[in-house]
Parts: C-alpha cells; structure tokens; sequence
C-alpha cells in the first residue's frame, strides 16, 4: 500500500494538531499523536534514524536512507508541528490569557476521551498492567504538581531543556511546555520563538533533535517487548495529567515574567465557579471530537511496510 499525497497532507494536519498541542503548558503532543492513530509509527520511524540508516546517506544512497527512515511520513508530521508551533504560539498564548477556563474545558475533553482510547488497545487487562496505570498515573500527578524552578538562560541550559522536553512531548500525557514550564524556561522559549532569536531556537533544537532520537529507541524497544505494560503506563500518564488541565483553578502564588506581566506560578484546583455550562459543553466537544477521530483514523489505518537498509 502506498500513500497518496492525500494522505500526506492528512498526515502534516495531524502534525499540526501535535504542535498546537505541544505548545500548550499541560497538553501532550504525544496525546494527539494517540489519538489520531500515528503514535506507534511516529516512534518507529524516529527509531529508524540510526548508524544503518546514516551509513546509507553517507555512501550517497539518498533513496534508500529516504525509504529506510520512512522520511515522507516525518517530513509531513514535522512540517504539520512547525506551521503550529510557528502560526499558533501567539494565538494560543492569547487564548489561554483570555479565556483559560474554555481553552481548558476541551482539552480536559480531548485527554479525558483520549485515555479511554489509549487503554483499550492493552490487549489483556490484568493486576499488574492496573497497578502500572496506577503508577503512571501516580506519577504524572506528581510531576503536574511540581512547582516550577528558576533556572539558568544560558545555551548549555537550553541544550538540555530542548533534550528533555521533546521526551515528554512525544509522552501521551506529560506535556513537553509543562516540563519546560517547571524547568523555568516556557516564556522564555516561547518569546524566542515568537522574536525568531536564531541562536536559543538552533541550541534547542539541536537538544530536542538528540533527545528524540534516544528517546525514541528506548520507547520503540518498550512498545515492542511489553506492549500492553507500556500502553498502560502511557494511559495512566495521560489520565494523572488532568490535575494539571482541570479548568477551574485558584491562583495561589503569582510571578512577574521578562516583559513586567503578573503571572500565576502556583495554582490550585476549585469546584467550577464560571462558565460552568460553556466549559462542560466544550469537554463533551472534545470527547465527541477524540471518538470521531478515532473512528476515521480506524477506517483509514495505514501499515507501514519494513524496508531493508541492505
């Protein structure tokens, strides 16, 4: 089966849901990738960039090193991911000033939805794999209940940032901007991105590219050899993670960004107290949107075919 142009553009749209997701502090783009039915071939793909595949572009074998890391598949979802990521930090950064409560509702929907979806393709439930979503789950609560940290601007710092942040992004559930957040460098990148500074964008790219790359080996070798303990634990990340994207929250520490804008740093959830009925209505849009996408990406599920690096 080979994919037409079609596909690929649906494929960069579903890139463009993982970028909008990933620059949202407390929304994985790893979650999106779940929920429209990419996630496993993503990984693999990701995978696929090693010393085989590099030794066919360094004996000039371009077709091959194209074929061997599924290339049209990546350039697409990296194409779909950078038109957000560059067309949407603004809006998205606005939205969640002026209207968090909303922009918050149907993300809960959307995560909330997603991680019924993701549980069901653990072939066997058992008591291990339940107390493995528990864990998961135990630990996403905690890291979404850190506070943030004051830490360096310095290149090497971004590096790192870059590093460890793509990890999480590519984690359904713990968000790649949150982690960035508690590591006191999400304004921060995010306004580099926005004032296109070449120098912090290039370091953090450099990191996240490395990053990915080990990253994904470890996730692909896990998906492989304890399919459903890992699918479990992804599910359990995903549903600890709404403590962070509860709507309706109360600031109790607040802090002032590089540009003298008061801030919350530490918030606390509450029993819905505004726009109460708009906010459920929008998690029910999200929900009804993740059982769509799900049944299209079903009825359009594509099998990628090995190929050889020989």
């Amino acid at each position: 089966m080979k994919r037409t142009f079609k596909d690929y553009l649906v494929i960069t749209l579903k890139g463009m849901g993982m970028g909008a997701a990933d620059v949202v502090p407390g929304v994985s783009g790893g979650t999106i990738a779940f929920i429209v039915g990419i996630y496993e071939e993503l990984i693999n793909s990701i995978k696929s960039i090693n010393l085989e595949s590099i030794k066919l572009l360094l004996r000039f074998k371009i077709a091959d090193f194209w074929k061997a890391i599924n290339a049209n598949f990546l350039l697409s979802v990296f194409i779909g991911i950078m038109i957000s990521v560059l067309s949407l930090a603004k809006v998205i950064t606005w939205l969640l000033e002026t209207h968090p409560v909303l922009v918050w509702s149907f993300f809960f929907g959307l995560v909330l939805a997603s991680t019924w979806s993701v549980s069901k393709r653990i072939k066997k439930l058992s008591i291990s794999r339940w107390a493995i979503f528990i864990f998961g789950a135990a630990l996403a609560f905690f890291i979404t209940d850190a506070t943030p940290a004051s830490t360096p601007d310095s290149l090497w710092f971004i590096f790192i940032c870059g590093a460890i942040a793509i990890c999480a992004m590519i984690l359904p559930g713990i968000s790649g901007s949150f982690i960035l957040v508690l590591l006191g460098k999400y304004m921060f990148i995010m306004s580099a991105i926005k004032e296109i500074n070449i120098p912090v964008i290039a370091i953090f790219a450099v990191g996240a590219g490395i990053g990915i790359i080990a990253f994904s080996n470890v996730l692909s070798y896990l998906l492989n050899k304890y399919h459903d303990m890992t699918i479990a634990t992804l599910a359990g990340f995903m549903f600890g993670s709404l403590n962070k994207i509860w709507p309706w929250k109360e600031t109790i520490e607040t802090f002032v960004d590089r540009h003298g804008i008061v801030k919350p740093l530490v918030e606390k959830n509450i029993l819905p107290n505004q726009f109460v009925w708009q906010g459920f209505l929008l998690m029910i849009f999200g929900i009804i949107l993740v059982i769509t996408l799900e049944k299209v990406s079903e009825k359009n599920k594509f099998v990628p075919t090995k190929i050889s690096s020989k």
